[in-house]
């Protein structure tokens, strides 16, 4: 099981030099890659008294995922990248393509671009993106993604895209980049990640309940053709430092359930600045050291 780290977004501000070190002492530490989520914009609270998402406005500070990835490759030798997730149907689908192309170039091969529909209205208002059909036309932008990352000449016509005999220049070291999916609160998502994703990444922690729904995808994977190793598996374990003296037992946890990746968090615990997540970074490996 790879282990990795979610970038501690709004916890590190506009800090390129927190940036950079954060990301050199991941990799000094043994940790396998980088995840970041996504929020383009944020929603100003003084007019919308009824907003159930306080985290994500105007006072949250997110670093885009693929520019901060090209920053990071750019920083370290061997770490590999995920968004986790990007919100993609509120993106146009072959500029993110492109993006995701050459972010994979930079690292040498280690990017999977983790996506997701989201939920944010706000966000797909300002990017113009509608917000009703985001779960039928993210699977299109798998599917014209991976062509785009496959080929050098696609030409597609599609009920939301267009690709006149095109193609993206270079292409990907990875053809395809990996597509992991995020969620899973409802079976039609579960179905989606069991026919068409290479990977998920869900939210729960591993207990009975949640383990069902996680058979219940690899149940659904055999019935499109698939077998359960298909799709891979990245669990997000939380680092409270009031529970440190479970770190090890927690990550065995995921491991017995079969992860192939997991993604440790260092945000929402009261830390601040680069130095402070890095720390909780090294107090993690004093409890799980490197393999």
């Amino acid at each position: 099981m790879d282990i990795g780290i979610m970038f501690p977004q709004m916890e590190i501000k506009a800090d390129r030099g927190g940036v950079k070190a954060f990301g050199q002492a991941a990799e000094t530490l043994g940790f396998k890659h980088i995840n970041s989520f996504d929020h383009v914009i944020g929603a100003n609270l003084a007019n919308r008294p009824d907003w159930k998402k306080p985290g994500f406005t105007i006072e949250s500070d997110f670093h885009e995922p693929l520019v901060l990835f090209g920053f990071l490759a750019g920083v370290t030798e061997n770490l590999g990248f995920a968004t986790a997730i990007m919100i993609l149907p509120q993106r146009q689908t072959v500029l993110a393509a492109k993006q995701a192309a050459t972010v994979d170039i930079m690292c040498g091969g280690r990017f999977r671009l983790g996506i997701g529909t989201g939920w944010n209205q706000v966000e797909y208002k300002s990017l113009n993106e509608d917000f009703k059909s985001r779960g039928k036309r993210s699977e299109e932008q798998i599917e014209v993604m991976r062509k785009l990352w496959s080929n050098q000449v696609v030409d597609y016509d599609g009920e939301w895209h267009r690709v006149p005999d095109a193609g993206l220049a270079p292409l990907p070291i990875q053809r395809p980049i990996p597509i992991w999916l995020g969620g899973g609160a409802n079976d039609l998502v579960m179905r989606r990640i069991a026919r068409i994703a290479d990977g998920w990444m869900p939210q729960w922690q591993p207990n009975d309940e949640t383990l069902t729904d996680l058979e219940k995808v690899h149940g659904w994977a055999k019935e499109y053709g698939r077998t359960p190793s298909d799709i891979g598996l990245d669990g997000r374990l939380p680092l409270a430092a009031e529970n440190s003296d479970s770190w090890a037992e927690r990550t065995k946890a995921w491991e017995d359930a079969g992860a192939t990746h997991m993604s440790i968090m260092t945000m929402n615990d009261g830390l601040r600045g680069a130095d402070a997540h890095i720390r909780r970074l090294e107090e993690f490996r004093e409890a799980v050291p490197a393999s």
